[in-house]
């Protein structure tokens, strides 16, 4: 096997979200400086959005059978391929270390030991005649964790000027330090209800909060939401579609008004949420596609004094793909990944599967 232990790397990192934007690819450059500090450039991104019929079966696919998930999982991984072939084409990428990816969440039910990411099989790397490191979550389900949250190693490593980062996806999560050790969990759900509520006006999502700036907040609804039971749970804890589905979807559409209230009162009950999270006066890094929500990041604000940093547009958006990049790195060193401070795994430990590309 490839000595893979060296101080500078050259990787393609990959994510797909539960917002089903799209694909992120990410190519990075890391470093390890003489202190071991881990440094990183992102030297260019793009993210290729799915086609109509790929987002139906995504969203579908939680209700798949055994038989048709292993289906899927093969046709997804031959499109997941065809996608990173053509970036690499197209961006002359050259020389790369390996590909690290996220692949895509279909279930992810850690209380059951079950988690599953399709686009995470050997055929990956069979195809792009690459090394693939991916499939990070499932060693961590094993060993009694949640396989979720997985950025802050990332968070820990890369971003140690801040007292905490904040990822604003299809859920918000967030890490920071306590007492000694990476503290991380999802947060709620964010952009996974409000992509599927503007979609019922017939927009792909609400630019900058503008329909929830003019929109009603519904009081009851707003304490139906904030009242319930996963906010009460200490960390390690984490969601998945399932869970909005189970809890948060019935609720929205027993509400009896319209979908801009609805929009402007889930948008409060995240920014209730999330300000709830942090001490007063913290530097918070805030990226993922929430970040450009001016109005969510207004609200949070009002509700507690903090100093929300959104960094450049390309980290706000390839932060996760970053991370994932960095994930795989660490695996190829054979180091750590996976804090058993953040996912409540037995132990820290060093996940995701290697496959080598064909000789």
């Amino acid at each position: 096997m490839t000595d893979f232990k060296k101080n500078t790397y050259h990787v393609l990192g990959i994510m797909s979200g539960t917002s089903l934007d799209g694909i992120d690819i990410a190519e990075i450059t890391f470093h390890l400086s003489e202190k071991q500090q881990w440094k990183f450039e992102i030297l260019q991104a793009v993210t290729v959005p799915y086609p109509s019929h790929w987002v139906s079966i995504l969203k579908e696919a939680v209700h798949f059978s055994e038989g048709r998930l292993k289906t899927l999982n093969t046709k997804y991984t031959n499109y997941l391929a065809e996608v990173i072939s053509k970036v690499i084409t197209e961006k002359k990428i050259e020389n790369l270390e390996a590909i690290c990816s996220h692949g895509h969440t279909i279930l992810h039910q850690p209380e059951n030991r079950r988690t599953l990411q399709i686009g995470n099989l050997q055929l990956l790397a069979d195809l792009l005649g690459e090394t693939v490191v991916c499939d990070f979550r499932v060693q961590d389900v094993a060993l009694g964790g949640q396989g979720a949250p997985l950025v802050p190693i990332g968070d820990q490593l890369l971003f140690p000027e801040y007292d905490a980062c904040l990822n604003l996806g299809g859920f918000a999560n967030c890490s920071f330090e306590k007492e000694g050790q990476r503290i991380a969990y999802d947060i709620c759900p964010v952009n996974i209800v409000l992509n599927s509520l503007a979609e019922t006006l017939h927009l792909p999502y609400d630019d900058r909060g503008k329909i929830a700036r003019n929109g009603t907040i519904d009081i009851n609804l707003l304490d139906v939401l904030n009242t319930l039971q996963y906010y009460k749970l200490n960390p390690p804890k984490s969601l998945g579609l399932e869970w909005v589905q189970q809890f948060i979807f019935p609720v929205l559409e027993k509400a009896k008004i319209s979908a801009e209230d609805k929009i402007a009162t889930f948008t409060e009950h995240v920014a209730v949420q999330l300000a709830a999270q942090f001490a007063e006066e913290s530097s918070v890094l805030v990226t993922g596609g929430g970040a450009y929500n001016d109005y969510l990041l207004e609200r949070v604000q009002y509700h507690k004094k903090l100093r929300l940093e959104v960094p450049s547009p390309q980290l706000i958006e390839y932060k996760e793909a970053l991370v994932f990049g960095l994930l795989g790195v660490l695996r190829m060193r054979n180091e750590a990944n996976c804090l058993a401070s953040v996912t409540g795994a037995k132990h820290d430990h060093c996940s995701g599967m290697l496959f080598q590309k064909l000789a």
